[in-house]
């Protein structure tokens, strides 16, 4: 016999649900890499992941697919998270701070189709894509007026099909698709060692593994985050997943201040000021 109570699965997406429902309007405010401070509000935040989970539909990822980011942290780098995970891919972080030749490595390691990449790191990968057959398509996290050209440094593999502009592809697409359905223990997130010990390990996150890591960091004896509160994480997103404060704040809708590329304490400071 079994219990006919709480009987959804324990996937990450439905955190971002719990967001807009109970938390709207509050707040994820980022200095973007291109700059000002830009704010946004849960609501939002979940609309244009499902927006991202749509264009990521069209390019033909599937369940299963890692798809990278290569990021600082902020709300469109939080937005492609919940838009790559709420449809069963895997969200593999890269760290832009090991050496260009374990990135590329680790993307062909882990067979990465898609990469999402902030305008810091371009360069990095069109010095490395032609080494790296299994990418078929660059995002980066800007705007037309501030895309840059994506010029591969070598020949293109033959999957390769082109660089897009995020804020074009979240603007041509819609937010009507269905997040979740699958069983909890379907692989959401990547994340790989430093190498230290010989080439980088890959650590796989279940849905479940980070749903339960988000109930226990949330506990007060752990980060004990309210929706009181406000966090700014300086852990980056691309190591062990900014300690999952992209899904505990959500969880009890606390707002966000996410840093950018701007990581020193002049900027800190500011930040914390304003």
């Amino acid at each position: 016999m079994q219990g006919l109570m709480q009987q959804s699965a324990l996937t990450v997406d439905t955190i971002l649900d719990h967001a807009k429902r109970w938390h709207g309007d509050r707040e994820v405010v980022s200095r973007s890499v291109e700059g000002p401070i830009v704010r946004t509000t849960y609501a939002t935040m979940h609309d244009r992941a499902k927006r991202v989970s749509n264009a990521l539909l069209g390019l033909g990822v599937r369940p299963g697919d890692r798809v990278a980011t290569l990021a600082w942290n902020t709300g469109r780098h939080m937005e492609a998270w919940y838009g790559i995970m709420g449809i069963g891919a895997v969200c593999h972080t890269l760290n832009p701070r090991l050496h260009p030749d374990q990135i590329a490595w680790i993307v062909r390691h882990a067979e990465d189709r898609i990469i999402f990449v902030d305008l810091t790191f371009v360069p990095i990968l069109q010095e490395i894509l032609a080494h790296c057959p299994s990418v078929e398509h660059v995002i980066v996290f800007t705007d037309s007026h501030h895309m840059t050209p994506f010029q591969i440094h070598g020949v293109p593999t033959l999957n390769w099909k082109g660089a897009h502009t995020y804020e074009s592809l979240v603007e041509g697409s819609h937010a009507d698709v269905a997040w979740g359905g699958f069983d909890e223990n379907t692989a959401c997130g990547l994340c790989y060692t430093s190498g230290t010990t010989g080439d980088p390990k890959g650590v796989l996150y279940s849905h479940r593994s980070n749903f339960l890591h988000t109930l226990v960091g949330l506990q007060r004896d752990v980060l004990g985050v309210s929706a009181m509160d406000t966090v700014l994480p300086v852990v980056p997103m691309f190591h062990a997943n900014a300690w999952g404060i992209a899904f505990a704040a959500p969880g009890v809708g606390a707002k966000l201040v996410m840093p950018g590329a701007k990581m020193d304490g002049e900027y800190f400071h500011e930040l914390l000021e304003s």
